[in-house]
């Protein structure tokens, strides 16, 4: 079964904004055992949507079509799908119903342009909306379908999981896909594609890429199967595989972070930690602090800007300032100490960096140089990371966090394996070069 996501609005192609529509239906359609083989992104209006529309029913027997659905003049994709399918728009007693009992809902007047919503092509099945005002609709004709969602994402989705996927469910004996995503830190990409090379081979099932963002790389397993639990079965297989070439470099899977995966770690082990931070000005604790329940493990964060905060809040002598300067792994280490010590904390992490664009000093002290510094009860480790003049400021904050994140992962990692007796693997681990 093949699919095509079309993504009406102005804002798509002016890029005003970004199409996250199309990748999530995408990766739910494939869930779902369909081959998506074109994305297409349309301005508003009636003829390019037209157009969009007649080519990917051509070519797909799904065809699934976002935005345009609302009460405004360039909302216009119900006359282009009518105009497609050569029917007249009509207004849907159904569909107005369903738009004035979501104002109704919430005791507000509803407005004479709402009414527009209510207009479906003849023909046409309603697709009832729980989280917003514009209904859908679907056709169904020749072996082919069509899917008008709205583009407000929540409403989206909602709208494609209650009404899309059952209409499309493969059928019993089909090829169905499995999908496992494992997320790694702390390893290159490169060394990971070679780690796992093997199972990237292209004609293999399953189907194992790597994509980077944010110097997190994921790991996408996609198997298929005559039914979900063969399909399952494989994917599980090489996920296990995964795990055991790449080692404590995965910290979790499709919708985890760093700071959870932490967080899971802290609270399993009735540990706690504090933060001491420079050029990453509370990040880290706002990481921290991220998941419900952080009051369990997280004590508190100082936010050392100035030197003088150094020396009074956290007992950064001057004569370490004035010998190393605040950027050095010096300072780094009496941060985490001072830290732990005033917090009265198992672990105490330390932040000190240049994070630009302003500030650095080539080639000794350059934008984008950073020290960590992870103080606990057997002593204190500091480490000194480049992550690169290319990146913004931003970046710079957010890669220093991760890092720090991940240097107390290990750590909760080992001290969990040295409680159990066992020694904690971890090949082949770039912790040095964060960067993929």
């Amino acid at each position: 079964m093949r699919a095509i996501v079309v993504s009406v609005g102005s804002e798509l192609t002016t890029g005003q904004c970004t199409d996250t529509n199309a990748a999530w239906l995408s990766a739910e359609l494939t869930r779902a055992g369909a081959e998506v083989i074109r994305h297409v992104t349309v301005a508003d209006q009636v003829e390019a949507i037209r157009s969009a529309f007649v080519a990917a029913r051509v070519d797909a027997e799904v065809v699934i079509v976002t935005g345009g659905l609302g009460p405004t003049p360039d909302d216009v994709t119900r006359q282009a799908a009518a105009d497609a399918l050569g029917v007249p728009l009509e207004e849907n007693a159904e569909a107005l119903r369903q738009v004035e009992a979501f104002f109704a809902q919430w005791q507000r007047p509803m407005h004479t342009a709402n009414r527009v919503q209510a207009l479906i092509p003849r023909g046409c099945a309603v697709l009832p909306n729980a989280r917003g005002t514009a209904p859908g609709f679907a056709w169904t004709g020749g072996g082919r379908r069509l899917f008008a969602l709205p583009g407000v994402p929540a409403e989206m989705k909602a709208m494609f999981v209650a009404c899309v996927l059952p209409a499309i469910a493969v059928e019993s004996g089909r090829p169905t896909t499995h999908e496992r995503r494992l997320l790694c830190f702390g390893i290159t990409e490169a060394t990971l594609g070679a780690t796992i090379a093997d199972l990237m081979a292209r004609d293999r099932n399953p189907q194992v890429g790597t994509t980077a963002s944010g110097a997190v790389l994921t790991v996408r397993i996609v198997a298929r199967g005559r039914n979900p639990e063969e399909a399952g079965r494989l994917a599980d297989r090489d996920a296990i595989a995964v795990r055991d070439r790449v080692g404590v470099a995965v910290f979790g899977e499709d919708g985890e972070t760093l700071h959870s995966a932490v967080a899971e770690l802290l609270k399993s082990q009735g540990r706690t930690v504090a933060t001491a931070e420079s050029c990453t000005g509370g990040l880290l604790a706002k990481r921290l602090t991220d998941n419900s329940g952080s009051s369990a493990y997280f004590l508190t964060g100082y936010v050392t800007y100035a030197n003088g905060a150094k020396q009074g809040t956290l007992g950064v002598s001057s004569a370490v300032l004035a010998a190393h300067g605040a950027v050095s792994e010096e300072v780094a280490r009496a941060m985490s100490v001072g830290c732990r010590d005033a917090a009265r904390s198992d672990f105490a992490l330390s932040v000190t960096g240049i994070a630009g664009p302003t500030g650095g000093i080539p080639p000794e002290k350059p934008v984008g140089l950073v020290y960590i510094g992870l103080a606990e009860a057997s002593g204190v480790a500091v480490r000194r990371f480049r992550f690169g003049e290319h990146l913004t400021r931003g970046e710079i904050r957010d890669r220093a966090c991760k890092t720090a994140l991940n240097l107390l992962r290990i750590a909760l990692l080992r001290e969990r394996e040295a409680d159990s007796g066992s020694r904690l693997e971890t090949p082949p681990v770039d912790d040095s070069s964060p960067l993929p």
